[in-house]
């Protein structure tokens, strides 16, 4: 449990929603069709489902696809909550994870009509940390290559053991993590355009960006400073501001 609670919390929550969902589905004990996507119990009156927007998220595929989901799951998930330098604000990586889920649903389930997206988050996930570690190896199963070739070699596994259909699917979640690159950078960078996936200051107090985080080190204690509201000059955009961004008005020394 001590290894559980220092994990990443966006990553161990998620993990463990779906290893847990998915081993009481294909054990029998809750009903498959009481948590996929399905628009009609959705919007049911006067109970709307709206649960099934998330657990659609927490079922993995039968026998070892729940061994194997899961741990593609942890691994690459906690690796960018953790390290990647794209979500250096509090609550960055909660914000990317929605924002995979909405894209993920809109196409994927409303585009396609699928109703269990788990594996296109997985993908998704695995295209971002891809993405983060250009040059480096990765060894899937057995055999290593670079790791950029890591979501396709995932999706290409897909379609070789259930058809192209079913390879459809999990492809929206590729679609997905590349609109959460260009929509933050790419666009307001390149095209002029407006930054609208940022961390709300009340997702960044969620994770406790309103308070300094104490880490304890060998050689003495580091306090990081809490996140500053965004304003002139600052972006909690999933940590792609301009190096430049943070700097002062440009006032010329010497002067008035």
């Amino acid at each position: 449990m001590d290894g559980y609670w220092a994990a990443p919390p966006v990553s161990r929550t998620l993990t463990a929603l779906t290893a847990v969902t998915s081993c009481l589905v294909y054990g029998g004990l809750l009903d498959p069709y009481r948590i996929i996507f399905y628009l009609p119990s959705i919007f049911k009156f006067p109970l709307p489902e709206i649960w099934r927007f998330f657990s659609c998220f927490w079922l993995t595929g039968p026998q070892l696809s729940i061994l194997f989901d899961t741990y593609f799951l942890w691994t690459y998930s906690s690796a960018l909550e953790k390290g990647s330098g794209r979500f250096s604000h509090p609550g960055d990586f909660f914000v990317y994870i929605i924002f995979l889920g909405l894209v993920i649903v809109a196409t994927a389930g409303g585009i396609l009509g699928g109703m269990v997206f788990t594996q296109a988050l997985i993908l998704g996930i695995a295209y971002t940390y891809a993405q983060d570690n250009k040059g480096k190896k990765a060894t899937f199963f057995i055999i290593s290559f670079n790791v950029m070739w890591l979501p396709w070699a995932m999706l290409l596994m897909t379609f070789v053991m259930a058809g192209t259909n079913s390879a459809m699917n999990p492809a929206t979640g590729i679609v997905a993590a590349r609109l959460c690159v260009f929509r933050p950078r790419l666009w307001p960078e390149f095209g002029g355009g407006k930054n609208y996936i940022f961390t709300p200051n009340i997702v960044q107090r969620w994770f406790g960006g309103d308070r300094p985080n104490i880490q304890g080190r060998g050689y003495g204690t580091a306090y990081r400073q809490a996140a500053p509201a965004p304003g002139r000059g600052t972006s909690s955009g999933f940590g792609f501001a301009s190096a430049w961004g943070t700097r002062g008005q440009g006032r010329r020394l010497g002067g008035d």
